[in-house]
């Protein structure tokens, strides 16, 4: 896609699932990639592996375009290092993917304080925090730049036993909207992707699951999951140049789960 060669994209929680899958797909691009992970070096190593892997068969040099660097996203100075550790390594920053994420299961009444900060911690404070030393470089640097944040379809679709999550997501979509507003005189442009159900390892509940899978697919539009690699085309595109003109927007990536899927059937004059 436009644009992207050569720009140097950070990318959270990119070890596994939607963000290992948008660091591939960057690098597929010409990206550099900075793959933060918190606490599975060995499977950010394997995502750094297949990226450039893949790159390479494009026929995209690889040397020197990748950066594995350890960082919790809960913790303000984690995030501060990863940050300047990816300046010091590519002399920028030009992409912030905000994909780091967790979720917790409890019924609303019963969810322990310590899981509930730590969902909003992780994703939506982290993101926040990582938004801002990011768009800090950029106006110290005067120099454009592109925020993705992975968002959620349950950034508008409530989401009972998971509160903390469903609240996260929401957050960022205020969080998108409120800092592609403020920057954009400053061109900074801040979008999200919401994902909807799709085959990644926190699925794994209902994914390994046939019957379960079954259940989760019945109430999408068409009729099948998400995949990791459909999320990241997307994500690339938000960050390409061919989105340019694009800011403050959530693009629901979820097979027309939003689309209120149980009301297909007419039940009302």
């Amino acid at each position: 896609m436009k644009g992207l060669a050569g720009k140097t994209a950070l990318i959270t929680g990119a070890s596994s699932g939607i963000g290992q899958a948008i660091a591939i797909r960057l690098a597929q691009e010409g990206c550099n990639i900075a793959i933060n992970y918190r606490s599975k070096p060995e499977e950010a190593k394997r995502t750094e592996e297949i990226a450039l892997q893949k790159a390479s068969e494009l026929g995209i040099e690889s040397r020197e375009s990748s950066l594995l660097v350890q960082g919790d996203v809960s913790k303000e100075d984690d995030i501060i290092r990863v940050i300047n550790t990816t300046i010091e390594k590519f002399g920028s920053i030009d992409i912030l993917i905000n994909n780091a994420g967790i979720q917790t299961e409890f019924a609303s009444h019963e969810v322990p304080t310590d899981k509930f900060d730590q969902v909003i911690a992780v994703n939506l404070r982290g993101a926040f925090l990582c938004a801002r030393e990011t768009i800090k470089h950029w106006l110290d640097q005067q120099s454009s730049g592109v925020i993705i944040n992975v968002s959620s379809v349950h950034e508008v679709i409530p989401r009972p036993m998971y509160v903390s999550y469903a609240i996260s997501k929401g957050g960022m979509a205020n969080l998108t909207k409120t800092l592609a507003l403020e920057y954009a005189d400053r061109n900074i442009r801040v979008n999200a992707i919401a994902p909807g159900a799709t085959i990644t390892p926190i699925n794994e509940s209902w994914t390994d699951d046939l019957e379960q899978k079954a259940i989760v697919e019945s109430h999408i539009p068409m009729r099948r999951a998400g995949t990791s690699d459909e999320m990241a085309a997307s994500a690339a595109f938000l960050a390409s140049d061919e989105a340019a003109y694009i800011t403050g927007q959530t693009l629901f990536i979820d097979g027309g789960l939003t689309l209120y899927a149980d009301f297909r059937e007419a039940w009302s004059a």
